[in-house]
């Protein structure tokens, strides 16, 4: 999402580091959406792989769509959400031109659209699969009972549900979201991991007190285990049996491959509940 930044060419040459950087350490998946940074991330991200021939096959590239902004295509329209079939297909060719491939990996509904017609995206996904276009579906922040309905008319499985779910956010271990994800063997990915423990999350859940005790017991286990805060809450997250993929957004290289180390790390059925008890209290 940040990978354009304000579209400088300092910014650019950032980007490539950081990419070099994922590759390098053994990252092979790469989340995108058509509104990120007005489309430049995946601009930059095609140019990327064309510099490096041969890289993308063993990548694996994600694209989002379905967020609509404020005035377009006509000024005083409102920002929206379209799960249409002619936004859907207009959302991925223009992804696929951008990124200069010919297939997305996976395409995942970007926000809940009310309007959704699941039967019309059902259709709209198997169309896409058939030209070849896109390889496997999936949706991003839809609650149980939104991915049930739109699974309910598709012939094939959703693969992924991409939610909020950090320390700060913790509501899909309580609203059926994981179970829902262990159930149907979807891949449940995390997007801001690190909220609320590392860094200010996206709105504040948590009270000063809460925010204060899941700092110190972070920090208390990042001595424990002598690695930095980051580590900690991402084995936190990948100790869950859901099998949680975090999608990390740094730019900046140390960053990028601490948290490739956070796998490796061996993290105690124990700490993981201190973590847990430190955001709501001891767990009956």
């Amino acid at each position: 999402m940040r990978l354009a930044g304000d579209g400088s060419e300092a910014t650019r040459s950032r980007a490539y580091q950081a990419l070099d950087t994922a590759i390098e350490s053994g990252i092979n998946h790469f989340d995108h959406a058509d509104i990120y940074g007005q489309g430049r991330c995946e601009e930059w991200f095609g140019d990327f792989l064309r510099a490096h021939p041969g890289l993308r096959d063993q990548l694996i590239i994600t694209s989002k769509c379905g967020i609509r902004m404020a005035d377009q295509p006509q000024v005083g329209d409102p920002q929206r959400y379209d799960f249409s079939r002619a936004h859907i297909l207009r959302s991925v060719e223009g992804s696929l031109s951008r990124l200069g491939v010919e297939r997305l990996d996976c395409l995942l509904l970007h926000r809940p659209d009310f309007l959704m017609d699941p039967d019309e995206v059902a259709a709209t996904f198997e169309h896409l699969h058939a030209q070849g276009q896109v390889a496997f579906f999936g949706v991003s922040n839809f609650t149980p009972d939104q991915v049930e309905l739109l699974q309910s008319s598709c012939s094939f499985p959703l693969m992924v549900n991409q939610v909020e779910f950090n320390l700060n956010r913790i509501d899909p271990l309580y609203d059926g979201t994981l179970s829902q994800c262990m159930r149907r063997r979807i891949t449940c990915q995390s997007w801001s991991p690190l909220a609320g423990a590392c860094y200010a999350p996206w709105q504040m859940r948590m009270t000063e007190a809460q925010a204060n005790d899941v700092r110190q017991e972070t920090e208390r286990q990042a001595q424990q285990y002598g690695v930095g805060p980051d580590q900690v809450v991402l084995a936190w997250l990948l100790a869950h049996p859901a099998r949680i993929a975090p999608v990390i957004g740094t730019l900046t290289p140390e960053r990028i491959r601490a948290a490739v180390g956070a796998v490796d790390l061996t993290y105690g059925r124990e700490d993981w509940y201190r973590l847990l008890a430190a955001r709501v209290g001891p767990v009956a």
